[in-house]
Parts: C-alpha cells; sequence; structure tokens
C-alpha cells in the first residue's frame, strides 16, 4: 500500500495536529517509544500540548524500554491506548522483524487500540518488519509513516559535525532525495494517532522537492555563513570513516550499504502524504536549515 490509501475527503482532512483540549485527552494514554530520539521528543511534545497523556519509554529515562529487552514491554504498553513505534537502530537491520512480532503480540495482548510506526521510504526489509508488526498485532490499528531522509539528520545527526566543519562526507553521489522535515513528520504522526481514518494506511511522506547533497551543502553554507562543501565517497570508504570515529565495524557496514540502497536513485521523487493528512505542503529545506541555524545548531 501507499499514500493513495489515504481516501478522506478535504472536508474531512485532518489540520494540524487533528484534536484540542477536552476530544485530545479523550484518546487516552500514549506510550512514545525512543521517547529522547528525534522524532519520538517532537511526538511527545506535540501530544503533551494538546492534553494527551504521555508515557515516555526510552532506555535512559522516563518509562523502561529498550529494543533489546522485551522484559519491560508489557509494563510500558499496560492501559496504553496507542503508541508511536520508532524501532532502533532501522526497521531494516536483522532481527527487526521478529521484534516488530513480539511487539505487535504483546501490545495486543495488552489491549493497545492503535499503533503508528515510524519506517523508511524505499527500504525493502523495512516493509518485512511492517508486515510481521500487522501479522502480529491482531485487532490493533496499524499505520505506517514511511519517512525520506530527515532533514534534521544534518542539525541533530551523525551529519552535524560535517556541516559544522564545513566538509560533508557522505556515500550519496549525485542523488537526490527529498529531505523531509522532523516537524512535518511528527505532525503526521500525531494526526494519526488522535484521528481517524488512518486504520491500515501507509503513508510514504518527502520534503516538497529533492536536493542532491552538494545542492544541501550549499544551503547549509548559505545559512551558517561558510563554505560547506560535499565530499561523495563510496559505501567502503564511509563504513570506514565510520569505524575510524568508533562506530562497530558490521554495523559501520550495514549503514553504508543501507544508505547505498536508499540513494541508488529510487528515492529521488516527492509524495504529496504531507499535505494530504495535514492540508498543507511539506517544509522546505531552506527554511529548516534557516530555522537550525537561528537555534544554533552549528554553531562552534
Amino acid at each position: 500500500m501507499t499514500d493513495n490509501t489515504y481516501t478522506r475527503s478535504d472536508d474531512d482532512t485532518l489540520h494540524g495536529n487533528g484534536f484540542t483540549g477536552e476530544a485530545a485527552a479523550s484518546t487516552g494514554t500514549m506510550l512514545v517509544t525512543s521517547a529522547t530520539g528525534k522524532s519520538g521528543r517532537r511526538v511527545a511534545e506535540r501530544l503533551t500540548a494538546l492534553g494527551v497523556p504521555v508515557r515516555p519509554g526510552s532506555r535512559t529515562g522516563g518509562v523502561a524500554f529498550d529494543w533489546e529487552d522485551d522484559s519491560g514491554w508489557a509494563a510500558a504498553l499496560e492501559g496504553v491506548r496507542a503508541a508511536y513505534v520508532a524501532y532502533y537502530p532501522d526497521l531494516a537491520v536483522p532481527g527487526a522483524a521478529e521484534a516488530m512480532d513480539a511487539f505487535g503480540r504483546t501490545a495486543a495482548a495488552c489491549g493497545v487500540r492503535r499503533v503508528v510506526l515510524l519506517s523508511g521510504r524505499g527500504e525493502p526489509q523495512a516493509v518485512v518488519a511492517e508486515e510481521a508488526l500487522r501479522g502480529a498485532a491482531g485487532p490493533v490499528e496499524v499505520t505506517v509513516v514511511r519517512s525520506a531522509f530527515f532533514a534534521q539528520n544534518f542539525s541533530e545527526g551523525a551529519l552535524l559535525d560535517g556541516v559544522a566543519g564545513g566538509e560533508l562526507v557522505f556515500p550519496a553521489g549525485t542523488t537526490a532525495e527529498p529531505f523531509l522535515d522532523l516537524d512535518d513528520l511528527a505532525d503526521v504522526v500525531v494526526a494519526a494517532l488522535t484521528g481517524d481514518g488512518h486504520a491500515g494506511a501507509v503513508y510514504e511522506l518527502t520534503g516538497p522537492r529533492c536536493l542532491t547533497f552538494a545542492e544541501a551543502a550549499e544551503v547549509l553554507g548559505r545559512v551558517t555563513g561558510r563554505p560547506v562543501r560535499y565530499v561523495p565517497v563510496s559505501g567502503p570508504a564511509y563504513a570506514e570513516l565510520l569505524e575510524g570515529f568508533g562506530v562497530p565495524g558490521p554495523e559501520a557496514g550495514f549503514l553504508a550499504d543501507l544508505f547505498a540502497t536508499l540513494l541508488d536513485g529510487h528515492n529521488a521523487a516527492t509524495t504529496d502524504g504531507v499535505k494530504r493528512i495535514l492540508g498543507r505542503e511539506p517544509k522546505e529545506f531552506a527554511v529548516f536549515a534557516h530555522e537550525a541555524a537561528g537555534d544554533g545548531a552549528w554553531h562552534r
């Protein structure tokens, strides 16, 4: 399925975050996994602002929730009406499908009514994990949100230091990518968690236009006031670079292979997912960059 499975009329489209005040509070407690991560933090903040009771799950704070230890999952899901699932490190990794199967069975046993799953756009192995969750969750409503490459990877993720240092090293070649702002992703997730009409849907989310990494570097250079140069490297060279920064060899190799898969050109197109669900256009990459610069993301 794709985002074309969303069939609400224009008059019925969810704008903003879907619910406010008393209606939001009536949705019940919601578990946000990986609540200290880039997307989980934003989802939790939005739900809290709407008055929705949030149970923040993570390895380091809030409610204990660890994807590598399922012994605490039932306690985290007890009394929860809906859950945002952001699997770490990626749904395409070995073992992710098994984890989704176990989570789906646990969620169903705990009476969870709705799950919104973060997935990667154009990742065949992630689709296997999506289906494992659907198959195990039984009566639970499952919505899948497949995201393009996060714009915030340049300001909060692994590429931050490269931008700050003026040299963006990455194995993307000349492929273009429709970078998605995490604020748009979080708004879509919250709409799916709190609103009706999303059960069984798969939404593919992108930014409004495709940029090569060289073009993204030019934008970042303009907003930071200093040159940012994109340096394309091969997958193996990038894996070696990651190992030099302390990433274990198998994980470094997986990440390099994943980026090679994602950035082979098959994702170089935009979708209308954000506008279809939220009733507005997604954020431009240049707007993201200006906002991040204003917040001091690359200040050194």
